[in-house]
């Protein structure tokens, strides 16, 4: 499995719960009309660090980072977590689908 698998299995239980969720994209978008025609990329004004999945649980704002293999929180998606801590939110570290299992039976 790899990180888009993950993401992908992880929405699917996520949904299959009934849980609102999307996957939050950060990443530039091309454009193949910018640069002369051979394309480029334009910036999106997203918050820097967000997770890659956002999910409504039970009213509650809920934060899922996926990581795979060695990867890590970078300190954009340290700081992140942290605010959302703070402002009641739950901020999840997923590496494996048992994980969010693990999860769904505290929700």
């Amino acid at each position: 499995m790899n990180a888009n698998k993950l993401t992908t299995a992880v929405l699917k239980k996520l949904s299959d719960a009934g849980i609102m969720a999307w996957r939050q994209n950060n990443q530039p978008t091309h454009d193949p009309k910018m640069n002369n025609g051979y394309g480029g990329y334009r910036a999106h004004n997203g918050m820097k660090g967000i997770p890659d999945i956002i999910a409504i649980v039970k009213g509650q704002f809920v934060g899922v980072e996926i990581k795979f293999g060695k990867d890590k929180l970078s300190p954009d998606q340290i700081l992140f977590k942290r605010f959302c801590e703070h402002a009641g939110g739950t901020y999840l570290v997923i590496k494996t689908v048992e994980e969010v299992d693990n999860f769904l039976l505290t929700v």
